[in-house]
């Protein structure tokens, strides 16, 4: 599965942005997607995860309250809404898939999108 994400930019804090993540060639039927962010100097860190089948989610606790995880099935896509971003949430990000059940770790992704960066600084 290809992956391409999109949406990434220069946000104010507490401003708004709207990531997309869509595959390339077949649908997320059967696999579990995620976003991951990575901040320059840090490791990869879990930011949201969803079940393509049931709609089943889970976030960060950084994130939970903020970010919403969820599918468009018009555009076979799954999207990140981020409200009310704080300059730590600045990061590139990426969209993630697997078969199965999700998961937190970076390790258990076999696919990846290249990468969307996320900046939010006043």
């Amino acid at each position: 599965v290809q992956l391409q994400a999109s949406g990434g930019g220069l946000v104010h804090p507490g401003g708004s942005l709207r990531l997309s993540c869509a595959p390339s060639g077949r649908s997320f039927s059967g696999y579990s997607m995620a976003w991951f962010r990575q901040a320059p100097g840090k490791e990869r860190e879990f930011v949201a995860a969803m079940l393509w089948s049931d709609h089943g989610s889970g976030y960060a606790d950084s994130v939970k309250g903020r970010f919403t995880i969820s599918r468009d099935n018009t555009k076979n896509s799954m999207t990140l809404q981020m409200n009310n971003l704080k300059p730590e949430d600045t990061a590139v990000y990426y969209c993630a898939a697997r078969g199965g059940l999700f998961r937190t770790n970076p390790a258990d992704y076999i696919h990846w999108g290249q990468g969307t960066q996320v900046t939010v600084s006043s």
